[in-house]
């Protein structure tokens, strides 16, 4: 018998609040970036799913994004990126629990101003599967982040600081406890114990003070490319395609769309030269401002 092969890969039930937009705009493809900002991940609105038959269910993964006009107004290239968002705070302490001292984590303060805006990530065990990424601690190093380097989040959890009497002086007195009411969070990672090979040599999980960013892994980032232009697929078929007049009187030419409608019209005239009377060009000037609704198709077509 044969065995089956089974898809693992699933879109994410995330929220918008767990995703960052960042729009790079330049008004050409030839121009470097000339204004970057942040969209609103509200306008990432969730689709129902349409197998459901009652009440509001995520069809996983799919969303409708809004492009609000007062930021895309202006014609040109905007690179649109979603990546998962950004907690930016400090370890407060590296330590081990009081009860059980082989595990060791990383603590983190939710009073912190930049935590406190999520700070239901950071109620327990929500920060499981989270990325943890350090900054550099060489004030001299070119890089500001550590490359290619980060740990996994496996657990979190409420925690307080207590002392304990040890009878090893070069042990840390100061150990945690769980307890729900406090503002720390102790957090465990992956990879934390020593490996067969070095089994005396701990995997680094950071120092204290140090500088982290915190990412959630509920998807890859991804790019998408908006391009504004004056004319789309639609506007150039009518061009080419839709029903035109030309009122020979007035030299008024008229373009309408499928619907028949005015779509744009242009005064067509020659220019001669004052002496020889001889023509010289023969000019379309677009009528934006002064357009001859007396032209209509109906009206032309069935005088």
């Amino acid at each position: 018998m044969s065995s089956g092969v089974y898809g693992t890969i699933r879109p994410a039930d995330m929220s918008a609040e767990d995703v960052e937009i960042t729009v790079f705009y330049s008004s050409s493809r030839e121009s470097s970036n000339t204004n970057i900002f942040r969209l609103d991940s509200a306008n990432l609105t969730p689709i129902n799913n349409p197998n459901s038959s009652s009440g509001f269910e995520i069809f996983g993964g799919l969303y409708t994004l809004k492009l609000p006009v007062n930021d895309f107004g202006s014609k040109g290239i905007y690179t649109i990126t979603f990546k998962p968002r950004e907690i930016r705070t400090k370890i407060v302490d590296c330590g081990v629990l009081s009860a059980f001292p082989d595990i060791k984590g990383i603590v983190f303060d939710t009073s912190d101003p930049n935590i406190s805006q999520v700070l239901e990530s950071f109620e327990n065990n929500n920060l499981v599967g989270y990325r943890v990424e350090y900054l550099n601690t060489d004030p001299t190093s070119l890089d500001k982040k550590v490359k290619n380097f980060f740990r996994i989040v496996t657990s979190n959890n409420r925690a307080e600081p207590v002392n304990q009497n040890l009878t090893n002086s070069n042990q840390k007195a100061i150990r945690y406890r769980f307890n729900d009411n406090s503002t720390l969070s102790f957090c465990t990672l992956s990879p934390s114990a020593p490996n067969n090979v070095n089994p005396n040599i701990l995997p680094y999980i950071g120092a204290p003070n140090q500088e982290v960013i915190i990412t959630n892994t509920f998807f890859s980032p991804f790019i998408l490319e908006v391009e504004i232009v004056d004319y789309d697929i639609e506007s150039l078929a009518i061009g080419m395609f839709g029903n035109q007049s030309k009122s020979l009187e007035d030299g008024i030419y008229t373009i309408y769309n499928f619907g028949n409608e005015i779509y744009r019209q242009y005064n067509l005239f020659e220019i001669k030269d004052k002496f020889t009377g001889e023509p010289l060009f023969e000019v379309k000037e677009n009528r934006i401002n002064n357009i001859d609704f007396g032209k209509e198709f109906n009206d032309v077509a069935n005088p």
